[in-house]
Formats: C-alpha cells, structure tokens, sequence
C-alpha cells in the first residue's frame, strides 16, 4: 500500500473529539493496549495530526514526530499502527516469526509471508481467524518490521493446518523502510543488532529448490511480485514530501534489481539504535525553537501570506483563518509553529502587535469573540522590504509512477463550472475591458467584478467590507429578478457579491479526459443506468449518457464485455442522440463503481435505477 507515492488531499491538526474518538477506535480494535500504552504512542500534550490521502487511507502522525497509526479507508473501522507504534509497543499485536534471515529481506522488500517462512512454536501453531491483524518480527528482537492489513489474509489458524501449511500468510501492507516509514523526521529506528542474528547458519533453505518449503515461499512470493505488481489492491503510498523535507529517491526499485535493493536494505539494517519511548514522541526534540526564533518566524510567515495568499478582496478575514490558510502553510518545512511559544502567547495579541505597529488593521468581533482582519497595509516598510520566496514543487524522477499516470490520463476525467457574460452583466466586462465572447470560472468572474468596483472606488468609506451599488453594478446584479414595486437594494457585502454576479452569468461545463475536451452549454447531463427484467425473467442493464463524459460506447462496451463475462451490445437511443450500451445480467451496482473507479465519473452524475427491486 506504501510503495509508490501519491498525494495528501489536506493535512491538518485533530479536534479535542476527534482525538477522543481515534483512541476509543484504538482501544476498541486493540484490546491489548493499556492507557499508559496509548499516552505513550498518542501523547496527550503532543498535537496529532492527519494527512487524508487520495486512496482515502488516512494516517495520524504526531506532530513533528512519527506516524503511529493508519486508517485504509478511512471510516475509522480499519486502523492499524505502523512499524514505530509497534517499536514502542511491541505487544500491541500478535506476530510471526520468521524462519531465517532470507525471508525477511522479501518481507522488507513488500513481499507477502508464506506459511513455510513461519517458525511455528513447539507448542503448535497460534490460534488465529482469517483477517486477523498481525505484525512479522524476526526471531531474538522484539522490533516487528511488518505490519499486515485485515482482511488480506486467505485462510485461518485450522485452515492453514489443514492445508498443510503451505501457501499464503500474510499479505503485507506495510513494512520497515516503505514511504510511511521514510515519511517521518529521525527514522526512529530499532536497536543495533537488529539483523545481527537474521542470517542464519543454514543457508540451504533458498538454495536446496527441490525438496525446500521456504524456497517454494520465497520464490512464489518473488513471481508474484513481478508478474503482478500491484497485487489484489492499490499499492499506493504515502507522499514522503508531506511528513519530511527530502524524499528518497532510493526508494524507487528498478524491476530488474529487486533482490539486490533488498540485500541492500537487510546490511543497512546493522547499524539501528532504539530511540527511548519519550524521546521518539517528543515534538521539542525534532526542532528546538528559542522565543525571539519563533518571533521572527511568525512575522516572516505572515509577510509571505500577505505577499502570496491574502488578497484584499477576501477581506475581512477571520484571524482563526488567516492563520490556520495562510500562515501555517508558508512555514518552513518540518518546522512546528505554535503561537504559545512565542512571546505573545496569543493569537489576537499577536495580531493586534502588528496591527499597532501600522503593517495590518483589525478590530475584535463582539458577536464570535475574535479579531478580525480587516485591512493590510502595502504601503508599510516591512511589507515593501520583504521579498515573498518562490517554493517550486519539487519533480522526483519516478519512471514508473510517471509510465503509469501516463497510461491513466487517457482515463482521467476533470469538469469544470465555467460561464459566459449576459447581457445583465456585459456593461460590467465591457467597463473594465474584458472580452464578453469569452468563458470565465467563477474565480475570474469574481476578479473581474472586484476590478470593476476598485475601478469605480465603490467600496464604502466607513465600512470596508461593504460595496455600494451604482446604476451599472446595481442593473447587472438585480434588474429582472427584483418584484416590481420592491426597492433596489444601494449596496451589497463583499462576500455576497461574488456569488450574486456569477448567478447572473450563464453557466456552462468544460468536460477533459486526457487532450480531449469539450465545452457543454447548461448544466451537466448525467449518466443513466438502468436495469430491466426481459422475457425469461432475465436481467438487462443499459447505460446512456457516456458522451457527455467523453467516454466511446464501443470502447467501453467491448471492456464491459470482458470484465463481467457477458454479452454486451451498442444501440442508438430511439429520437434521441447518442448510444445506449445493453449489458446482459443485473450489474448495476458493479457498472456504477465502474464508471466511478475507472473513468473518473463523480457519483453525483450517475443515476441509477433498479426495476427489477420491489
């Protein structure tokens, strides 16, 4: 799940219920955790933090230290810890122990455990049911090296006896040295001699390929890899660059040089020290920051938001927003900001610090108890004399990842809401000189009305957030929809204008799937599915509508054919354009996630109708 990278969607700090509720979820899937074991992994006084992944895996982290657990659908019911929850707390989860040193260099590798590659104990093997959590540990350290997800297991404790333990163990998820573990600041790594005693005396396990069990394990386990490399689910992973400063490109393992990469890990492997449980957790230790430090680095930080994200139109702006969107986000990388380590201590002491000193102006909301930004002074010093800093996003060459985005982009699918001037706003576009024949997103329109009252100096005086109307900008917000005999409003608040001058505009969609991109007047027609009984109580379902979404009615119905192995046929919709694709069987629900999963559809463009459901 953590070999190939892929983006966080947003990465934030947990609520005071939400961390309640991430221990309640913790203590109730393991029981064996104590609570002096879950202060130990989530400390109280630490923050805790989640980073919402786009194969909706979430994974908590303490702030500045170490991902401790990970969510694989991210609904709460599927959290697992990583490899450093397990290092402090090695008794969170059942393990294995492997049978030699071999073995672990493919287990470190990505590579699932085979039942032969297990030591069983003399006692007999452990009772255990299919899809229970377990973690993988070589034998004399009690540092684990692999996590396994649920549900990734094939057979359980009786049904691996009965087979003869042979076949599939464990399907790894994660393991020592993924992307989750390189994601972390430190590498907390475990104690030295950690593969001291993995290689053992009997090399012969791999070597004898006739009569040897492990060598059936290890090399079916290897073909796998090869042959599928991206198993029965999506392997992605973590990006690195959303935990620490630096990814590795080591990480990236050529197809051909697997086993030597993994050989590489295993003697790397020599040198691990333990980092003491405190240690490991505690934010300070990453990155020690002097009070006058953290001084200069919240007005730097401030200076590089209002020079890059805080635009006078998003004014006022609450200080709870400026500083969670704009200043947190332009901090250096793996450094923490707290504002409670800073000689202010507080948020709105701060804020009216630099509102004295002439560079902002904010005034305290009595109705929501906090300040308000309300204007920004371009014209101070310090904002003249900072130089904003240009982070460009770092390309790491991953060949691999690269082939297959390139392969899917045929697939990928974006719309966008986009829309052309009428004749109620024309007067506007034309006043500021921009071109009526063409199509703007609502941002741009948005920029286009704010130009026009900046233009015409409309702001009011004694209110700056609100906009008085003249004849022009009063016709194009309201002439037509205001009841006759009902007074014309004479001005309007910032943030209702926006909203107010796009509704006037005609709204269009602009569909893209690879180079290919079409522009569709109105809203979006959806996609229709549709499942009937014919004669012989037989099921049919039909699908319309794909080409709005750019997608061939040949092209997907030969795919169709072949991923639900029945008989699929093309027919033009009676008086009406466009194809209808017939897929004999009820595979409603199987064609929607289809159409979602493959081609990027959004779910809220998909109708579907059963018939055949009482």
């Amino acid at each position: 799940m953590f070999k190939k990278a892929v983006e966080a969607k947003s990465h934030q700090r947990l609520s005071g219920a939400d961390r309640k509720k991430l221990r309640r979820s913790i203590k109730d899937k393991f029981p064996r955790v104590s609570d002096s074991d879950l202060d130990a992994l989530l400390p109280p006084k630490a923050e805790i933090t989640i980073a919402k992944l786009q194969n909706r895996v979430h994974v908590y982290a303490v702030e500045g230290g170490f991902p401790m657990f990970f969510d694989v659908d991210g609904r709460g019911s599927d959290i697992f810890p990583t490899v450093y929850a397990l290092w402090m707390v090695p008794e969170l989860l059942p393990v294995f122990v492997l049978k030699g040193g071999e073995v672990s260099r493919f287990v470190i590798g990505g590579a699932d455990l085979m039942f032969p590659g297990i030591t069983v104990p003399p006692e007999g093997l452990p009772s255990f049911r299919a899809g229970e959590p377990w973690a993988v540990k070589v034998p004399g350290n009690s540092a684990p090296i692999a996590v396994r997800n649920v549900g990734s297991t094939t057979m359980s404790s009786a049904e691996a006896l009965k087979a003869g333990l042979r076949g599939k163990a464990l399907r790894i998820t994660h393991y020592y040295r993924d992307l989750l573990w390189e994601s972390a600041e430190g590498h907390c790594v475990p104690n030295a001699g950690f593969f001291e005693d993995v290689v053992f005396e009997d090399p012969s396990l791999l070597q004898a390929s006739h009569d040897s069990d492990l060598t059936e394990a290890v090399g079916e386990t290897s073909i796998d890899q090869h042959n599928n490399p991206k198993g029965d689910g999506p392997e992605e992973s973590l990006d690195v660059n959303e935990f620490q400063p630096d990814s590795n490109p080591a990480l990236t393992m050529p197809n051909g040089n697997e086993n030597d990469t993994a050989a590489e890990v295993t003697e790397g492997v020599a040198d691990l020290n333990l980092r003491d449980t405190a240690s490991a957790n505690d934010p300070d230790d990453q990155q020690t920051l002097s009070t006058a430090d953290v001084n200069s680095l919240l007005d730097k930080c401030l200076l590089q938001a209002l020079h890059t994200t805080v635009k006078d139109k998003d004014l006022p702006l609450p200080g709870s927003t400026l500083w969670s969107n704009h200043v947190l986000p332009c901090r250096p990388s793996g450094i923490t900001l707290d504002i409670k380590k800073s000689s202010y201590k507080k948020l709105s002491k701060w804020l009216q610090a630099k509102s004295t000193s002439g560079l902002i102006s904010v005034k305290e909301d009595k109705h929501k108890k906090e300040v308000m930004l309300f204007s920004v002074n371009r014209k101070h010093a310090d904002y003249s004399s900072f130089k904003p800093e240009k982070r460009q996003v770092e390309k790491s060459e991953q060949p691999s990842v690269q082939s297959a985005n390139e392969i899917r982009s045929s697939k990928t699918l974006e719309v966008a809401e986009i829309y052309k001037p009428s004749v109620h706003v024309n007067s506007i576009f034309s006043s500021v000189g921009a071109d009526t024949g063409k199509l703007f997103s609502a941002s741009e329109a948005t920029d286009i009305v704010f130009k026009y009252v900046e233009k015409e100096n409309l702001v009011k005086p004694t209110n700056k957030s609100v906009v008085v109307l003249d004849v022009i900008l009063c016709d194009a917000l309201f002439k037509g929809a205001i009841k006759k005999g009902t007074t014309y409003p004479t001005e309007i608040h910032k943030k209702d204008l926006g909203s107010t001058f796009v509704s006037r505009m005609q709204p269009h969609h602009v569909v893209t799937r690879g180079n290919e991109s079409v522009v569709c007047k109105g809203a979006l027609k959806t996609i229709q599915l549709l499942t009937e009984r014919r004669q012989g109580n037989k099921k049919v379902t039909k699908l319309s509508g794909m080409e709005s979404f750019l997608i061939d009615a040949e092209a997907l119905a030969s795919e169709l054919q072949k991923k639900f192995a029945c008989s699929t046929t093309v027919a033009e919709l009676p008086g009406k354009k466009g194809n209808e694709v017939l897929v004999q069987g009820g595979v409603i629900d199987d064609l929607a996630r289809h159409l979602i999963d493959q081609y990027g559809v959004p779910k809220r463009y998909i109708e579907v109708l059963d018939k055949t459901k009482k």
